[in-house]
């Protein structure tokens, strides 16, 4: 027998530009669920999702040009190298491949496996595999599922730096995360989901 539960109902929220949100809740209280909304990926059963004044829904193309999402799954391919991976997501993006891409790699702490299969790498090595993206990108939207999973102290402050240089292009940060942000965000907007039975 299929159970139904609604998870948020009059759910009513504004994201600006060069601010950054964060998504708390309990697990099961539909934080992955209203990510993939707002990206377009799932859709509400009612209301819509307003991106530059116009519903996602029927501007979806336009939409997904100005979006980077990255979930809680790496969303990385085993048999490819770190490289060969940074390489695919950019041509299936449209991105011209940047001379950059080693000079990246080795920031995220990925030096010398560079070119080995991520199949081999830990966990936390996969997930900054798939972190790379935030630094070869012009989407104006961020959408990031629990981005610190997996990873240490160092690869945590790394990757709120970079939010914050998101932040100072006019861009917008949308994530859900277990671990508080330890670099202080002006305005840091939070939106509390309560887990309903």
């Amino acid at each position: 027998m299929k159970q139904e539960r609604c998870l948020f109902e009059s759910l009513s929220f504004a994201l600006e530009s060069g601010k950054i949100m964060q998504v708390e809740g309990p697990n099961g209280a539909g934080k992955t669920s209203l990510l993939r909304i707002v990206a377009g990926f799932a859709n509400a059963d009612e209301g819509n999702v307003i991106f530059n004044g116009q519903s996602i829904t029927d501007h979806y193309d336009e939409f997904a040009t100005q979006l980077l999402f990255i979930g809680h799954k790496t969303g990385v391919n085993g048999q490819l190298t770190a490289y060969e991976n940074v390489c695919h997501w950019l041509d299936v993006h449209g991105y011209e491949r940047p001379t950059n891409i080693y000079e990246v790699l080795a920031k995220l702490g990925l030096v010398g496996l560079e070119d080995v299969p991520v199949r081999t790498l830990s966990a936390g090595q996969q997930r900054r595999v798939a972190l790379a993206r935030l630094w070869m990108n012009n989407a104006k939207l961020w959408i990031l599922d629990e981005p610190f999973t997996a990873l240490d102290k160092k690869g945590v402050i790394l990757l709120q730096q970079q939010f914050a240089q998101q932040l100072s292009l006019g861009g917008s940060i949308l994530l859900t995360t277990h671990q508080d942000l330890t670099t202080h965000f002006d305005d840091l907007k939070t939106l509390v989901l309560e887990y309903r039975h």
